[in-house]
């Protein structure tokens, strides 16, 4: 087993098949499948699979994707590496936590940052702020 690989059923709590489908296994949910995607209550957001908080909700932004979109992560929530699927290159955004898959990041994001993570709302767990 590779250094950032997890056993599978190392997940606190227990995962849908669609959550499954994308933090285990690298998929990508449909676009504006997401009710988070046009989530903009003050709050953070968490890993479903491990609960790292990840973003706060000050960073996220309408991006037009379909995709919840932010522009910067909480310090040390997220891991990248190169993912080279479907044709393209892109860098990969996995829970700093579990290393489940979460998105993409790309260089097309709003300052201060200019950078998107396009982010899986299926896992993610928006907790509103009080």
């Amino acid at each position: 087993m590779a250094e950032n690989d997890v056993p599978a059923g190392a997940f606190c709590g227990v995962l849908t098949p669609e959550q499954q489908r994308v933090l285990r296994e690298h998929g990508t949910e449909p676009p504006r499948s997401s009710p988070l995607d046009k989530e903009y209550r003050e709050g953070v957001y968490y890993c479903v699979g491990c609960e790292t908080a990840l973003f706060e909700s000050t960073t996220k932004f309408n991006s037009g994707t379909g995709w919840p979109s932010f522009f910067s992560p909480l310090p040390g929530a997220i891991g990248t590496s190169f993912d080279e699927s479907y044709g393209m290159r892109r860098t990969e955004v996995h829970c700093g936590g579990c290393k489940g898959h979460l998105g993409h990041v790309f260089t097309d994001g709003p300052p201060p940052t200019g950078l998107r993570y396009c982010i899986n709302g299926v896992v993610l767990r928006f907790t509103p702020t009080e």
